[in-house]
């Protein structure tokens, strides 16, 4: 809880406007609270209004927050959402689907379920939304991907290699907005205690991932948000392209 009207991160995003994809819940939200706690006016989106009706009344003493429902799988749902988000000077991609399954089990379906949430949903929206940026001179944009991108783990084939082409996004946009003023950066989260995760893999499958991490846990929504707040924010205005490993350790130990 805030006090006396204090804000963290010395209110350096005041003025700004961010949109958090999958920010009803987990790092999305904690994100989106954070951001607002910075000073930006906060949307968040999700599939489930109820869920997101209930995490922005929840929020309310971190700053202004709204909701704006959309489905990332969706192309007609993603370009509504560009449109009703309005401008906006800073991006979370967030949004993604996790599920387990070995490479022979894997259904088409599910494979195009994934791809079309964790990829081509942030690629058109970043499309729709990059042009107002580039023309005021300057933005953020954040992807979320995470250690599976960087770190074999069997039964994550898909969900590891949509994480990967959003870093390899990452790169290039960084690339093709750098004369624009806009930087394009990702958060590699390790395993994170997330209700998502949980029902993805399971409190004993996440657990085990952080066994043979160098810190040897999961990680909070909140430590991971920190991070995607810092690259956010201009504090971090010499940086483009790269990506944090906010991950115990998990890709280089």
């Amino acid at each position: 809880m805030m006090r006396n009207g204090e804000r963290s991160h010395g209110m350096d995003l005041r003025g700004k406007t961010a949109l958090v994809t999958g920010g009803t819940s987990g790092i999305g939200l904690a994100a989106a609270r954070l951001l607002a706690r910075a000073g930006a006016d906060v949307v968040v989106t999700g599939r489930d209004v109820q869920r997101g009706e209930n995490a922005v009344h929840g929020a309310r003493e971190d700053g202004a927050l709204w909701f704006v429902p959309a489905d990332m799988a969706d192309l007609d749902s993603v370009a509504g959402l560009g449109r009703r988000s309005g401008p906006v000077d800073i991006l979370v991609n967030n949004a993604g689907a996790f599920p387990t399954g070995l490479t022979v089990d894997q259904s088409a379906a599910e494979y195009e379920r994934v791809f079309d949430t964790n990829v081509r949903g942030a690629y058109f929206l970043v499309a729709a939304l990059v042009p107002h940026m580039l023309e005021q001179g300057e933005g953020s944009i954040v992807n979320v991907t995470s250690l599976a991108a960087h770190k074999a783990f069997p039964g994550a084939s898909v969900y590891s290699a949509s994480k990967a082409a959003l870093a390899s996004l990452t790169r290039t946009w960084a690339a093709e907005f750098a004369a624009g003023g806009v930087r394009v950066n990702s958060v590699a989260p390790g395993p994170t205690r997330t209700e998502g995760v949980l029902a993805a893999w399971g409190e004993e499958g996440n657990d085990g991932v952080a066994e043979s991490l160098g810190l040897q846990r999961t990680a909070e929504a909140q430590e991971i948000a920190e991070a995607i707040c810092f690259l956010a924010s201009p504090r971090a205005s010499y940086i483009t392209g790269t990506t944090i490993h906010v991950d115990a350790g998990g890709a280089v130990l």
